[in-house]
């Protein structure tokens, strides 16, 4: 990446001399018969030197978001690889809850709340999905569909499986669900 900003000032730097070459040249020589004037060349340099910035600036901003778009996936990939292990740790939680051993649950609930408050700071956010909301293929992932227990359950959701995160506004898992039918 730097070697291509050394390049662009490289060639910055060349057509500034070329420009000084060329008048100095235009002077000794006193022949302004056939060639361009002062003027023009000034004119035709300083155009080159306008769109070698521009492509310099095109590639400053080019390299700026690469680097932050860099940044998100490697957030994005850690953040889908401790998914499981918060899932474990939900699950953990409730059985502990089934056995009614209160110091298990409060270490439990402290290591629980701790990560998750970390993956929240980080822009983690766990989907609001609830039994009864209505089935969106866009946003959920339906894992099976069973016989609706009501009417107004039909294509609602009826259970849900696993939940779903976002990162920012980018789902990295989708809730799945069971779905009325």
């Amino acid at each position: 990446m730097s070697k291509d900003k050394e390049e662009l000032e490289n060639e910055i730097n060349e057509v500034l001399d070329s420009n000084e070459e060329n008048q100095t040249t235009q002077e000794a020589a006193g022949d302004t018969s056939n060639e361009p004037s002062s003027e023009e060349l000034l004119a035709t340099e300083k155009d080159k030197f306008l769109r070698l910035f521009a492509e310099f600036e095109n590639y400053k901003k080019r390299t700026s978001k690469e680097r932050i778009d860099l940044f998100k996936t490697a957030n994005r990939e850690l953040m889908s690889a401790i998914l499981p292990i918060l899932d474990d740790l939900e699950r953990g939680v409730v059985e502990v809850k089934k056995i009614k051993d209160k110091e298990a649950l409060k270490g439990l609930d402290l290591i629980s709340s701790k990560l998750t408050s970390i993956l929240n700071q980080k822009g983690l956010q766990k989907m609001k999905v609830k039994n009864g909301d209505t089935f969106d293929a866009e946003i959920h992932e339906a894992i099976t569909q069973i016989p609706a227990p009501s009417k107004k359950m039909i294509g609602k959701i009826i259970d849900i499986i696993e939940n779903g995160y976002q990162l920012g506004e980018t789902i990295i898992r989708y809730p799945k669900v069971v779905v009325g039918k």
